[in-house]
C-alpha cells in the first residue's frame, strides 16, 4: 500500500523484519529463456532477410510507444510510483502499454522492481540485486535467469487487486503480443511480425538490462542516499531511448517523482507526456521534488568528486 508518510517509499512491498536481500540463489529460468532468447534468436538469424524501410519504421516507432507509454509513464512512474493520477480508461490503456513492452506483467514488474529498490536501500545485498557482478554473467542472470532468496519480501497488491484488468494482464502478458503479431502480418508480412515484434521485445529486455547494468556501476552523479548500500548513476546517451529513465540517478533520490530529467539539457520524454496530459486535463497529481519538498538523508556530490564507491563484495 503506498505510504501517506513517506512518498518516497517501495509501494507495494511489505515492511517487515524478517525478510533478507543477501542470501539466495540465481537459477536458469526457462520461461525467460524460452522468451528472451528466441526473441533475439528470430530477430538475428530472420531479421536480416526481411529488412524494409516499412518494417524498419515500424519497430522505431512500436518500440518507442511501448517504451515512452507502457515502460516509462504507465508502469514505473504511474503504477509503481504513483507519480500521477489519470482516468481508469487512460491508465488501463498506459498499462496495456506496459505488458505491450514484453517483458513482464503487471505483478511481475511490481515484484521485480520493488524487491530490488527494497534490497539497494539496505546496507548491503546480492549481487543480482545490485548489478554486482562483471557484465557477461550480470546478462546472464538479469535477462535468462531468476534469483530465489532464501528469505523474501511479502507483497501487498490491494491496490491492483482491485481491478481486475491488472489480473487478465498478468496472466496473458506475452499473449499480448499475438494478435499485435497477426494485425502486422495481415499488413506488412513476416517482416512487419520480425521487426514489429520480436526485434521490438529482444531489443526492450536486452536494452533494459544494459541501461540498469550501467545505472548502478558507473558514470555521472548529483546525488548519494546516505542511508543507502546501494547508489545510481546517471547514463546520459541512454536518455532519449528510455524516454528518460536514464536519469537513474536523479530518481534514486526523488523516486516519487514524476519528473525525472531535473537539471538543464536533461531530456525526459515522458515528463513532457505527463505535462501534455496534465495541460489536457487527462493527468493530475503530478508529483515533482518541488511538489514532495525537500528529502532527508540527499548528499550533493562535489562538482570532480570520484563517484561513490561499488557496495563492498562487488566482483564487477
Amino acid at each position: 500500500m503506498r505510504s501517506k508518510q513517506d512518498p518516497h517509499a517501495v509501494n507495494f512491498l511489505i515492511d517487515e523484519s524478517g525478510p533478507d536481500p543477501r542470501a539466495g540463489t540465481v537459477r536458469a529460468d526457462p520461461p525467460s529463456i524460452v522468451w528472451n532468447g528466441g526473441m533475439a534468436l528470430v530477430a538475428l538469424a530472420a531479421g536480416p532477410f526481411f529488412l524494409t524501410p516499412s518494417a524498419i519504421l515500424l519497430f522505431f516507432a512500436t518500440t518507442g510507444a511501448a517504451l515512452l507509454l507502457g515502460h516509462s509513464v504507465g508502469y514505473h512512474r504511474m503504477m509503481i510510483h504513483g507519480s500521477f493520477a489519470a482516468p481508469r480508461w487512460l491508465t488501463r490503456t498506459l498499462i496495456w502499454f506496459g505488458a505491450f513492452v514484453g517483458m513482464a506483467g503487471p505483478y511481475g514488474i511490481v515484484r521485480a522492481h520493488d524487491t530490488r529498490d527494497w534490497a539497494q536501500r539496505q546496507a548491503t545485498c546480492h549481487p543480482f540485486l545490485r548489478h554486482g557482478t562483471n557484465i557477461i554473467r550480470d546478462a546472464w542472470w538479469q535477462i535468462y535467469c531468476r534469483l530465489d532468496l532464501d528469505r523474501p519480501p511479502r507483497f501487498d497488491f490491494s491496490e491492483l487487486d482491485g481491478d481486475p484488468f491488472y489480473g487478465w494482464l498478468e496472466k496473458t502478458w506475452r499473449w499480448q503480443q499475438l494478435p499485435v503479431a497477426l494485425l502486422f502480418f495481415a499488413i506488412g508480412g513476416w517482416g512487419w511480425v520480425i521487426w514489429g515484434v520480436a526485434a521490438r521485445v529482444a531489443v526492450a529486455n536486452h536494452g533494459h538490462w544494459l541501461v540498469g547494468h550501467l545505472a548502478h556501476n558507473r558514470g555521472p552523479q548529483h546525488w548519494t542516499v546516505d542511508a543507502h548500500g546501494v547508489q545510481a548513476y546517471d547514463v546520459p546517451w541512454a536518455a532519449i531511448p528510455t524516454m528518460g529513465e536514464g536519469w537513474h540517478n536523479n530518481h534514486h533520490a526523488y523516486p516519487g517523482s514524476a519528473r525525472i530529467g531535473l537539471h538543464p539539457g536533461q531530456s525526459d520524454w515522458g515528463y513532457a507526456f505527463i505535462r501534455l496530459g496534465e495541460r489536457l486535463g487527462l493527468m493530475w497529481d503530478v508529483q515533482t521534488p518541488a511538489t514532495l519538498g525537500a528529502r532527508s538523508g540527499l548528499s550533493i556530490v562535489a562538482p570532480g568528486a570520484a563517484p561513490a564507491a561499488p557496495l563492498a563484495g562487488a566482483d564487477a
